[in-house]
């Protein structure tokens, strides 16, 4: 367990972190002195043979989980942009979701390199054979390749021999973004973020979005049916470039009030194990009933995720907790993508008394300053409502994480595609008209 114990003169100054000590996966892989384990299950060629011609669309086959695992920590030299990677397109992901079967796949491009991986997790339809094909925040390719649709092509043509009649996916991209600054001055009775003119349109985001809908995908919500299953707008800090007194300055002053009441007042703040997972799953359910919502997750749901997730990384998965005179007020998950570049808080619990020492604010601080310290570029606080409206009880968490100076980002959402033939689009309108009566 790690200890932190903050000063009541605001928060130390740490130099900044070296090079060398940033996590390995941060650091650019060298050149393999031999091809990548990968690259072996791609078919090879006898040495006299001709060199190969690229293809006119990447080859798509099924790989090892660890082969996947080792795609995202950047272990291999690619050919494309880098593209985000999600803790949700992990192979450990695949161990945390039980009641879902999962497919691990590779994308090779003529030269036999992989370029591109998706988990694709199964859900199957009851009294039929076929099922429902789901790539959370993924895949993971390149999104700004003009000919995407010859890459989706394989994918499509291999779900559909699973036997899947439709397909759902999220491509991990920004779409539109407002500042804490814009937001906080629209704030007004009736008013939601949509309502906004963004400060900035991500032009990728845009271009992928009208290339998935030409090609007759429909975004997840625009025809009043299932929603997103991951949220669509998030809340993010950047990190890339920011030092710890600019993220100090970057807080608004309620914020660095908190944390340094919290300091004066010895809140302790740290990461715990996995024996502190049932007091978190106690927490949670309290903020559950205080803040009236329901995640619908048991105890054994965090446990599995913490060990599956750290089984394939170590550290992927850690628990924050904060402590005023022993007793733990507050605790919040915290997950480390494969390549280091992000970080997402997750889920976090906290107590209904002694909130006067502001716990959550320092444990978030604390979070922070390790996430900036680990060379991540963004930290990702997940879901934010898009309500405005300052009497809102929804508000109130938009609000505090405003306060953290960052920025709401609205996502390119999930899409769907029921895929080719009668009977496939039928399931697919029954499928939603299922959800729709639940």
């Amino acid at each position: 367990m790690t200890t932190h114990q903050p000063s009541g003169r605001g928060p130390a100054r740490p130099p900044a972190p070296r090079p060398a000590e940033l996590p390995a996966a941060r650091r650019p892989a060298d050149p393999p002195a031999a091809r990548p384990a990968a690259e072996a299950s791609a078919p090879r060629r006898p040495a006299d043979a001709p060199a190969a011609v690229p293809a006119a669309s990447p080859r798509l086959m099924p790989i090892p989980p660890e082969v996947h695992a080792a795609f995202q920590r950047g272990a291999f030299q690619r050919a494309a942009r880098p593209c985000p990677v999600s803790f949700l397109q992990t192979p450990a992901w695949a161990r945390v979701k039980q009641d879902w079967e999962a497919e691990h796949l590779g994308w090779f491009d003529g030269q036999r390199r992989l370029v591109g991986t998706a988990l694709v997790l199964y859900r199957q339809l009851p009294g039929v054979r076929r099922s429902f094909a789901y790539l959370p925040e993924g895949p993971c390719l390149d999104w700004a390749d003009p000919q995407l649709d010859r890459t989706l092509e394989p994918l499509l043509d291999h779900l559909r021999g699973t036997g899947a009649f439709a397909v759902r996916m999220g491509p991990p991209l920004a779409y539109r973004r407002w500042t804490a600054r814009t937001l906080k001055a629209a704030t007004a009775p009736g008013r939601r973020i949509g309502d906004v003119l963004p400060d900035l349109v991500e032009p990728l985001g845009a271009a992928v979005a009208d290339r998935l809908r030409d090609a007759g995908w429909r975004r997840c919500g625009e025809d009043g049916q299932g929603g997103d299953a991951q949220p669509r707008l998030v809340f993010e800090v950047p990190l890339a470039g920011r030092s710890l007194d600019d993220l100090w300055t970057g807080l608004n002053q309620e914020w660095r009030r908190n944390v340094k009441k919290a300091a004066r007042a010895g809140v302790w703040t740290g990461t715990e194990g996995p024996g502190t997972l049932p007091a978190f799953h106690e927490l949670l359910r309290i903020t559950e009933r205080r803040d009236g919502f329901d995640l619908g997750r048991g105890l054994e749901y965090y446990q599995r995720q913490y060990a599956a997730l750290n089984a394939e990384r170590p550290g992927a998965m850690r628990l924050y907790t904060a402590r005023h005179d022993g007793e733990l007020l507050a605790a919040h998950t915290l997950i480390t993508a494969p390549d280091g570049q992000r970080v997402w808080y997750q889920t976090g619990a906290s107590a209904d008394h002694r909130r006067e020492v502001r716990p959550s604010n320092a444990l978030q601080w604390r979070m922070l300053c390790d996430a900036q310290a680990s060379g991540a570029a963004v930290y990702d606080m997940r879901g934010v409502p898009d309500d405005l409206d300052p009497s809102s009880r929804a508000h109130g968490l938009l609000r505090w994480k405003l306060g953290t100076g960052g920025e709401a980002v609205e996502t390119v959402g999930e899409w769907e595609l029921p895929l080719q033939g009668a009977v496939n689009k039928a399931l697919h309108r029954a499928m939603h008209a299922y959800l729709t009566r639940r």
